[in-house]
């Protein structure tokens, strides 16, 4: 009884962030009402999610990795990486104009996104491993957006809500041979906000992170399929994202990808 009661718990708070992105009206959180509440929990709260967007029509496309640098890390009080899903749903062109409205407190962040070209499974998985089986690597831009008031969130609590995804804007493929990932540089601007970061800010380097989140799905039963696009994590610290803003992320070898969020719904 007590599982079935838990299960009914974890789907009731599935729900109600899955009403939270669709009304846009945040909701307290997780960690607060349910002190109990552990990342085991969180993550079969995100499953339950993921389960209710691919009911509903959407197509699993990949993961993300997020809580990877330290300027994440500090930002959001949270000391270790958490993984999330990706659909079609949430990937957008280069260029993309977002609707404010879509979201409750948006923010973005600059990184490099991996297309696989072969599957990854299991515990021992390295960055070399992952490089080999990578066809291409993307300039990208994701937006995060809490279901939670104020980003007052925990581990858990971005967990459950699938890693505080929203979405994510990739520029051009391009080739990762020849390119030292660590070493690329990173000029991310979005208002007046001007930062530079390198790829080894994220674990070292940006394979590396991947190689992780192989290794953080293994218990799951899950791995990274070919075909699949995997966000490695962010290189600098996240930055709101306001009506009006023009968000560009600029690497050395990458190339370059932009968004804007227009400033009342329309174009």
């Amino acid at each position: 009884m007590a599982q079935s009661v838990l299960r009914s718990t974890h789907r009731h708070l599935a729900a109600e962030l899955w009403s939270s992105a669709r009304s846009q009206r945040p909701v307290r959180a997780i960690s607060a009402r349910h002190p109990a509440f552990t990342l085991a929990d969180a993550y079969k709260v995100q499953r339950e999610l993921r389960a209710m967007e691919l009911a509903d029509g959407a197509a699993l496309v990949g993961y993300k990795i997020g809580a990877t640098s330290e300027a994440i890390q500090k930002m959001f009080k949270i000391d270790h990486p958490d993984f999330g899903y990706l659909t079609d749903r949430m990937l957008l062109p280069e260029g993309a104009c977002l609707d404010p409205h879509r979201f409750i407190s948006p923010k973005v962040e600059g990184e490099v996104a991996f297309r696989m070209e072969a599957d990854l499974s299991g515990e021992s998985v390295t960055a070399i491993d992952v490089l080999k089986a990578t066809a291409e690597v993307f300039p990208a831009l994701e937006v995060l957006d809490s279901r939670f008031a104020n980003w007052e969130i925990r581990l858990v609590d971005t967990v459950a809500d699938n890693a505080s995804s929203a979405l994510a804007v990739l520029g051009q493929g391009v080739s990762p041979r020849g390119i030292d990932l660590a070493a690329e540089s990173l000029v991310f601007e979005t208002g007046g906000s001007r930062q530079t970061a390198r790829g080894s800010a994220v674990l070292g380097h940006p394979a590396e992170s991947v190689a992780r989140l192989v290794q953080l799905l293994a218990p799951f039963g899950d791995g990274i399929r070919a075909g699949d696009i995997v966000l490695s994590g962010a290189w600098a610290a996240a930055v709101d994202l306001s009506p009006g803003c023009v968000a560009k992320a600029s690497f050395d070898s990458i190339g370059t990808v932009s968004l804007r969020m227009s400033r009342n719904g329309g174009a």
